[in-house]
């Protein structure tokens, strides 16, 4: 990217984009004189784009936006697994992706990125609602389910909604430095830096209905988790072999069953890091984990984060 003139950024706005990730490149590369950034929001089209949320964008360029762009911006939109975006788009992207433009991605933003191909044989990710969505539309696209954001050099990713604040920032301490990043970060009244991925975010859905086979065994589970579990413990509750209830357990949730007991444990382990004043020694020992070092170690590689910056993230009134 030259120096000697401003750095050329572009928003894509496509039909159904949701107005806080429209907002955010947006503002953190605003036009203004401490900043060396240009900043373009466009369309496929010039003319009224119909947002989500009840709001639409008029914007005044369309597609040659893309084409005068360093770095352009594809913000999340409505029903991104439903409908690719027109052919133009994804013709203008690749364009835009061969000449030496960065592309970036914000939540369900990465949809489109995807469909031009430019992810394939990459890792990706979007908002944690539709990890899953995007690795079955798109296979050959290696999904992340638990970061903020992903930096594969000319494309990048990120999570949903406010984690494109903190793909931005890392945007900015690559083209301008910490001291910049800092500086937008103070601006935006946001952390410069936040520990941890999106996993920390997801809701509490051990509970939920994701199959009924064993249901029975994983609600008599939830209620002795600070008890050693084991295979053959829960399979004998279920009433079948250790071998076929692991088997099938995987075919109902997903995960074997002593990677949903240790998720459970976490589920767990956050409500009361988030409603109760006990120690991480306590709560370890309340969730099964024995010490406050094994809870830690679970945490840090499952959430990606710590117990103590989860509290600190989600106590409410704080």
């Amino acid at each position: 990217m030259s120096t000697s003139r401003l750095r050329r950024v572009t928003v894509l706005v496509l039909d159904g984009a949701k107005p806080l990730d429209v907002g955010i490149p947006a503002q953190v590369f605003t036009n203004r004189a401490s900043m060396p950034y240009e900043v373009r929001v466009c369309g496929a089209r010039a003319g009224l784009v119909t947002g989500g949320d009840g709001l639409s964008y008029h914007v005044a360029d369309g597609l040659e936006a893309v084409e005068w762009a360093d770095l352009v911006f594809v913000p999340g939109y409505r029903q991104p697994d439903r409908e690719d975006p027109p052919e133009a788009v994804l013709a203008a992207l690749v364009a835009a992706h061969r000449r030496g433009a960065r592309l970036a991605a914000i939540s369900t933003g990465a949809f489109a990125l995807a469909a031009t191909g430019l992810l394939d044989g990459r890792r990706a990710t979007t908002h944690w609602h539709y990890t899953r969505a995007l690795a079955a539309k798109y296979p050959l696209v290696r999904v992340d389910e638990n970061v903020l954001f992903v930096d594969e050099g000319t494309v990048l990713t990120s999570a949903g909604a406010a984690s494109g604040i903190d793909l931005c920032l890392h945007v900015l301490r690559g083209d301008l430095g910490v001291a910049a990043s800092n500086h937008a970060a103070r601006r935006l009244v946001a952390a410069p830096y936040r520990s941890g991925g999106q996993a920390q975010y997801v809701p509490r859905s051990l509970r939920e209905p994701v199959g009924e086979r064993f249901a029975a065994t994983r609600e008599w589970a939830l209620h002795r988790l600070d008890e050693p579990l084991s295979v053959p413990l829960l399979a004998r509750h279920a009433a079948v072999s250790p071998r076929t209830f692991s088997r099938r357990f995987v075919e109902d949730t997903g995960y074997t069953p002593m990677q949903w007991v240790m998720r459970a444990r976490l589920d767990l382990a956050r409500e009361l890091l988030e409603r109760s004043e006990q120690s991480v020694e306590q709560i370890a020992t309340v969730v099964g984990l024995g010490t406050g070092a094994n809870l830690r170690q679970h945490f840090q590689q499952i959430l990606g984060t710590s117990p103590a910056e989860y509290r600190r993230t989600f106590t409410r009134g704080e």
